[in-house]
């Protein structure tokens, strides 16, 4: 990682605000498919030939916005399906408006987070707010999906992993074979993930976690997985299998939810790190010890500034 992107992070994980972060990539104008043809800001094409219905998600936040990037190329290049039916779905569009790249972590959302928001009861409830009308608007979209693949990117150092919410999504995701990692993960405390939701319905559900924020190395990484799972599919032509060994698979066994607002990791782990030695101290969360539960526990995705009730990191046992 870049020297001053570490400082950045370094500063903001200590508490203070720190240097600027580094946006190396544009938000890209997309106002022109805001009417979207399937929803707002949502595109739908079916193809003549039967075949699966996939779902390409980004701006689930809205300061993630290398999803963005891609699919709007995809849109000025007028990509379509081969067999089956593609939809393209800018998700948090009021958050994106927002977007700001002198302070690109305000915009992850306006209310709540939308990837918390996927709860049948809490999509059908009394509840109001920003997030919840965007979802109510795109589920019909996604329910009608067979396959849905999220695209995400990360503030905290961490090496790029496709995560899934269900076992039944654990082959489709390696399959993909990059990223080298995926991690079977049953979700988070605080609300469900749009792949839970995908999870319950019978569908197959993937998030990408691609990479850095902002980073060009990130955007292409999404598009090259984007496309792999639309030839996997069958909606477009096949890619290549990419070159190097199998992805590994982990799933796993102990969620981290911060109780307090002084909860602090014992140093600044990165994403993907293994600890050896079950029994390790990692954070403390006011008096209590946060500690590996068992021997090459690999750590996912460490949040570095987790308020209380957010995931602080995860622990997974790796399969095989």
């Amino acid at each position: 990682m870049a020297g001053a992107l570490n400082e950045a992070l370094t500063a903001l994980a200590a508490g203070g605000p720190g240097p600027r972060l580094p946006v190396h990539i544009a938000a890209p104008d997309i106002r022109r498919w805001m009417d979207g043809n399937a929803a707002r800001g949502a595109w739908s094409f079916a193809a003549e030939a039967p075949g699966p219905h996939v779902c390409v998600v980004a701006l689930t936040h809205g300061n993630e916005i290398g999803g963005a990037v891609v699919l709007d190329r995809w849109l000025r290049h007028e990509l379509r399906p081969v067999a089956g039916r593609l939809s393209l779905i800018f998700a948090n569009l009021d958050a994106y408006a927002r977007f700001d790249a002198q302070d690109p972590t305000a915009s992850r959302f306006l209310e709540q987070d939308l990837n918390r928001v996927w709860d049948p009861e809490m999509l059908d409830g009394a509840g109001r707010s920003a997030e919840l009308r965007r979802a109510r608007v795109l589920r019909p979209l996604l329910d009608s999906a067979d396959v849905v693949l999220d695209l995400h990117s990360m503030l905290w150092p961490a090496d790029p992993l496709l995560l899934v919410g269900a076992p039944g999504s654990e082959g489709l995701a390696l399959a993909l074979g990059e990223p080298g990692l995926v991690v079977s993960d049953p979700g988070h405390e605080a609300g469900r993930r749009l792949i839970d939701y995908a999870a319950e319905a019978g569908q197959r559900g993937v998030l990408l976690e691609a990479g850095n924020h902002w980073e060009r190395e990130t955007v292409a990484l999404m598009e090259r997985v984007a496309r792999r799972m639309l030839g996997i599919c069958g909606v477009r032509p096949a890619m290549a299998a990419p070159i190097g060994p199998p992805a590994r698979l982990a799933r796993v066994t102990e969620a981290v939810t911060a109780r307090g607002a002084d909860f602090a990791f014992t140093r600044p782990f990165r994403g993907g790190e293994v600890i050896g030695q079950a029994g390790s101290l990692i954070a403390m969360d006011g008096g209590e010890e946060i500690r590996t539960p068992h021997d090459n526990c690999l750590l996912v995705m460490p949040n570095l500034r987790a308020a209380p009730g957010m995931t602080a990191v995860r622990f997974a046992a790796f399969v095989g």
